[in-house]
């Protein structure tokens, strides 16, 4: 709510940015503590997160660019600028990126994942309490008791109250880090891919939600706002992927089992 921490000089320290900088190095700091006793390099680890953090800043950018387009196109320098992501442009360029990175180096992209998923949300987690800080990503009007009154100067309306909408989803990314974690290790040496899937899954649900909250200019398709509509095809390719993953395989090596 208060983006500005402090100033020296022409230095400014927002929030923001202190905020995904904590979630980063906690996310990577927590899953190279857990390298050594899941038997995970922690270098390949290392490489991944730098990989996903730089391709997931440049998606998450791009994605910004496409959904304000016609903004761009006015005021190019306005929107390419630091501030200004979408979540999803980052989420689909980071995997995008990760899974380019595990082929040619020809690491086990899955079994990564899955064993990094969960800080991944924990690093989201933070960003969100990040957006609160700025005053982005707000919420519509409302009179619940949990509303918040954002002050003057934040990109959010400020004299009103709002759906605290940033910390909504902060709260939920961390439940997810949690739920992740507990599934993983429940489900480690069964097949990988899982972990990941279930949280594109539970993220693309909980997305899809707390679009209801929101009343920040964000693009649409049709009546759904633009982060909704991804969430339904994120949810419909995780579901495809889940069925590719655990049945079709398992029954085509079935069938050759039976033949041979």
């Amino acid at each position: 709510m208060h983006n500005d921490i402090f100033t020296i000089g022409k230095f400014t320290l927002h929030g923001y940015a202190l905020m995904i900088a904590i979630g980063y190095i906690l996310a990577v700091g927590t899953c190279l503590l857990r390298c050594k006793k899941e038997e995970k390099s922690q270098d390949t680890v290392t490489d991944l997160s730098l990989v996903a953090i730089l391709v997931g800043f440049l998606g998450g950018k791009i994605m910004y660019v496409i959904v304000n387009f016609k903004a761009f196109l006015d005021n190019p320098k306005a929107v390419i600028g630091l501030s200004g992501f979408v979540v999803y442009g980052g989420i689909i360029l980071g995997l995008a990126g990760i899974l380019l990175y595990c082929k040619i180096k020809k690491v086990n992209a899955l079994e990564y994942l899955d064993f990094m998923i969960p800080h991944i949300a924990i690093a989201q987690g933070f960003g969100r309490i990040g957006c609160f800080l700025a005053g982005c990503c707000y919420g519509a009007p409302t009179d619940s008791f949990i509303g918040v009154v954002f002050p003057a100067g934040s990109i959010a309306p400020s004299g009103i109250k709002l759906w605290p909408t940033q910390l909504m989803m902060a709260v939920g990314d961390l439940l997810l880090a949690a739920i992740l974690y507990v599934f993983y290790m429940k489900m480690k040496n069964g097949k990988k891919g899982n972990t990941c899937i279930l949280y594109v899954a539970l993220y693309a649900i909980g997305r899809f939600v707390i679009e209801i909250f929101r009343a920040d200019p964000r693009g649409n398709v049709s009546f759904l706002s633009t982060s909704q509509f991804i969430s339904i095809l994120a949810l419909l390719a995780a579901m495809i992927v889940f069925i590719l993953l655990n049945f079709v395989k398992k029954d085509k090596k079935e069938n050759e089992t039976i033949d041979k």
